[in-house]
């Protein structure tokens, strides 16, 4: 008898697991009237088809419907890159950290510096808007591998203008970003943060790029932490 309630226990067990899985794979996909706006999925909740790390060796995997990144001590900024490039969109996703250690982002319209590509698959440079813990920077634009923040907002000495208390530490977080010709905008949890219009030059280099996720580097001394996202999709706009 015991050996049947075992039985009977375990094929339970797999089949709440594999609701569990089917559930995370539901929540990933995308309605018929998103479909019909022209939104698509750049994860799909179950592998990292479509992206490829750059610029370092952080450790990327998904678990549980989500794209976790995680430090690898000694590594540079890494990014799990989309294959595919855009122009002009409106992104989605969520966003969580698992500690309150780890300073992340999402690359926009970001490319590969010329001269890099044979270390860590090249050097991601390019607008990225920053994720933290609050109270923090998050949802300002900065320019990675260029001359620090494109927003002028971190730049100010007023710490109500600098920063915010946005994101909600220790939780999901939503974030949309809207690209369109040299202007970018962003909202987290639904309020907005940045309006930011670059400048002539800046607009043309980075008129069309990859998105990526960001895992910061650590020293040698610090981490491991991790990062992670999940429900990402994006719309491209027509121009």
């Amino acid at each position: 008898m015991k050996q049947w309630f075992s039985v009977l226990v375990a094929v339970a067990g797999l089949a709440q697991g594999s609701m569990a899985q089917g559930s995370m794979a539901q929540e990933q996909g995308l309605t018929s009237a998103q479909k019909a706006e022209g939104w698509k999925l750049l994860f799909d909740g179950t592998s990292l088809n479509g992206w490829e790390v750059k610029s370092g060796f952080a450790e990327y995997r998904v678990e549980e419907g989500s794209i976790v990144g995680k430090t690898v001590a000694g590594s540079p900024n890494t990014f799990l890159c989309t294959k595919e490039r855009f122009a002009d969109f409106e992104l989605v996703f969520e966003t969580k950290l698992d500690n309150n250690e780890l300073n992340s982002g999402v690359q926009v319209r970001s490319t590969i510096n010329a001269g890099t590509e044979t270390k860590y698959g090249g050097r991601v440079g390019g607008p990225q808007v920053e994720f933290e813990k609050s109270p923090g920077q998050s949802g300002f634009v900065y320019g990675e591998s260029l001359k620090g923040w494109l927003s002028p907002e971190p730049n100010s000495s007023d710490k109500s203008v600098s920063s915010n208390t946005l994101v909600k530490n220790g939780e999901w977080n939503q974030y949309r970003i809207l690209v369109e010709g040299a202007r970018i905008q962003t909202w987290i949890n639904g309020q907005p943060v940045a309006d930011l219009t670059l400048d002539e030059s800046l607009a043309a280099t980075y008129a069309k790029g990859l998105v990526g996720l960001q895992v910061h580097g650590v020293k040698k001394d610090q981490g491991p932490y991790q990062v992670r996202w999940r429900n990402i999709k994006i719309r491209p706009i027509a121009k």
